[in-house]
């Protein structure tokens, strides 16, 4: 699942000389710039649908989880011009990059990065700065590929950002539910056929559960899934209509093109 970058030009590396190892690419219409690795992880319709689903952040703050460069954030942020986006990122390259894109799209104001551990000990965690209480909302695309289960890249960046174990996920949602305040919000996504453990992961923990199939074409099975939860929620469970990505005759469908370009948010 991948949704085009515009540009791909080579970033400038150190002196000013083009590094070929990067490229900056504009997504959301060219509402937000962003340098990343050519290889590895890459912004895609992952990350694009994730900034969609959560919508609005309002003047809140917002603690994207896993943040790679800092994508789903800063398109929050950029969006929300009241919003305060916090981007966790384990990897000191991604970090770094991170940084350079909240300067990059002027969002320095309004946006910091924390390089942390999200699956660390709460007390490594709060040290770092990953305090309790400290976020209206958190976004994540953890890493959902179990090693053994599924085919991963040779590529150690991609890897790391797409490889996870299942059993990883349930601490990964406590961390979540840690930062969040009572009554705050999580949106995530995921692979479509790990439903069962996206809820056991919730239970307890959140409710006023929303979810989003996304198919790649009508009429195909769900790939991905939105998910929506309210932190101490006790209210049900909703099923919303899925998302179609792909349409017959090829390129995305019209309500997938508006999401890309940042015209469209998806209301879970």
């Amino acid at each position: 699942m991948s949704t085009e970058a515009r540009g791909g030009q080579a970033a400038p590396g150190a002196g000013g000389v083009p590094d070929s190892t990067l490229s900056v690419d504009a997504l959301f219409g060219g509402r937000l710039t962003l340098t990343q690795p050519r290889k590895g992880h890459r912004a895609g319709t992952d990350a694009v649908l994730l900034a969609a689903a959560a919508g609005d952040a309002s003047d809140g703050t917002v603690v994207d989880l896993g943040a790679g460069v800092g994508t789903v954030g800063l398109a929050i942020a950029a969006r929300s011009p009241s919003a305060r986006a916090v981007l966790v990122e384990s990897e000191a390259a991604l970090a770094s990059l991170a940084r350079r894109n909240c300067s990059a799209n002027g969002l320095d104001d309004r946006a910091r990065v924390i390089e942390a551990d999200v699956l660390a000990p709460a007390r490594t965690r709060h040290a770092a700065g990953l305090v309790p209480a400290m976020a209206d909302l958190v976004v994540t695309n953890p890493p959902f590929y179990a090693p053994g289960r599924f085919r991963t890249s040779p590529d150690a960046g991609r890897s790391r950002a797409h490889a996870m174990d299942d059993d990883l996920l349930d601490p990964w949602v406590r961390t979540a539910a840690d930062l969040l305040k009572p009554r705050g919000r999580l949106v995530m996504i995921h692979r479509a056929d790990a439903l069962a453990l996206v809820l056991s992961a919730l239970a307890g923990r959140f409710g006023a559960v929303s979810l989003m199939p996304a198919h790649p074409r009508a009429g195909e099975p769900a790939v991905r899934l939105l998910v929506a939860a309210i932190k101490g929620s006790r209210a049900p469970l909703s099923l919303l209509p899925g998302i179609i990505l792909h349409a017959p005759e090829g390129g995305f469908t019209a309500e997938m093109e508006a999401v890309n370009r940042g015209n469209a948010v998806l209301t879970l």
